[in-house]
């Protein structure tokens, strides 16, 4: 049995309301809550990046299975705004949480699902029994450039999965990836803040992905929608989900536990897997959990889990995500601004 050990989520204490962002830019706030179904987003402070995130979320991983980091034989951190060109990320989470130096570890990149891949990885090496522990991270600080449409959700945070075979929470019964050459949406070198295709992002790049990787995952395993007791997608926003969702044939009450971008906002890399999270905080043991993320350029990878009896054990021992959804202070626009280093000192 392969699968997730531990889990851990960080997302950061500050909020911008996306009517004040709406207001900055003179829209109507009332059209872009409904057109999104986002409320508010989660800003990091000054002092916060990625690798602080990632970090904080695999403490979190490690003192909810009460693991020996000495243990962890990988650790692979998927992003799309490490905050060095040239110098991983992942070597500062190693040093961070007491790893040894005879890991593997790598920074991955493919949008918002760098962080499911990371997890597949390790599960390869698991799998092969080249190493007791894999850790995967998907954290991000979401990049949008002032006015433009990704500003309304662009949000920031972290989730860590700790994967392995011994003391399984939640088991890996299967995966599927579904993977295309889709320019939806870009950054190039040396620029700022990405572009993207506006709604050229939904039909051919979001929703072929995520559905046809879903069903892929249900055709390799024969289990069907009303198998599953919870669903996970990638959440860019509120309503790209629910429509997943409903053309799959699932129900608002199997992905309602898991919509957290209502009050997070995108948290690209690590957006499914605080998804993830949120519901594993709630699942009992033997309900099942099917997860699609999606990385822009384009592609989605699709999970099956089976929650054990050990969810139970590790569930209450470390910070969950409903937690972060009362720990919050708000920011102006101006505020905001400053600490996304909108504004230059």
């Amino acid at each position: 049995m392969i699968g997730i050990v531990s889990y851990g989520v960080y997302v950061p204490t500050y909020r911008v309301k996306v009517e004040d962002v709406a207001k900055q830019w003179g829209e109507n706030p009332a059209n872009i809550k409904s057109g999104l179904l986002v409320e508010e987003k989660s800003v990091p402070d000054l002092d916060e990046d990625t690798a602080t995130m990632a970090v904080e979320a695999a403490r979190a991983a490690i003192l909810r299975a009460n693991l020996n980091p000495q243990e962890i034989g990988s650790i692979y951190v998927g992003s799309e705004s490490h905050p060095y060109a040239v110098k991983p990320t992942a070597t500062i989470v190693g040093a961070a949480i007491g790893a040894p130096n005879s890991i593997t570890a790598a920074d991955f990149e493919f949008a918002c699902k760098a962080g499911t891949a990371a997890i597949q990885t390790c599960m390869g090496l698991v799998s092969l029994n080249k190493i007791k522990y894999g850790l995967a991270i998907g954290a991000d600080v979401s990049q949008s450039s002032p006015g433009d449409a990704l500003e309304f959700s662009a949000g920031a945070g972290g989730a860590a999965f700790v994967i392995g075979q011994n003391n399984v929470a939640a088991e890996i019964e299967e995966y599927a990836s579904f993977t295309s050459d889709t320019p939806d949406f870009w950054r190039r070198d040396l620029q700022k803040y990405p572009s993207h295709s506006g709604r050229f992002t939904g039909e051919p790049a979001y929703f072929r992905h995520t559905i046809s990787a879903s069903e892929a995952l249900m055709e390799k395993t024969g289990l069907r929608p009303n198998d599953f007791d919870f669903v996970v997608f990638h959440q860019p926003n509120g309503k790209f989900p629910l429509r997943t969702a409903k053309n799959l044939g699932f129900t608002s009450a199997q992905i309602k536990p898991g919509l957290m971008v209502t009050h997070f906002g995108n948290t690209y890399s690590a957006s499914s897997l605080i998804g993830l999270a949120a519901t594993l905080d709630k699942a009992s043991p033997s309900q099942r959990i099917l997860m699609t993320s999606f990385g822009s350029g384009a592609g989605s990878d699709a999970f099956a889990f089976r929650v054990t009896d050990l969810i139970e054990e590790i569930r209450e021992k470390a910070v969950k995500v409903e937690d972060f959804l009362t720990s919050k202070k708000y920011l102006d626009y101006a505020a905001y601004a400053k600490h996304q280093r909108k504004i230059r000192m």
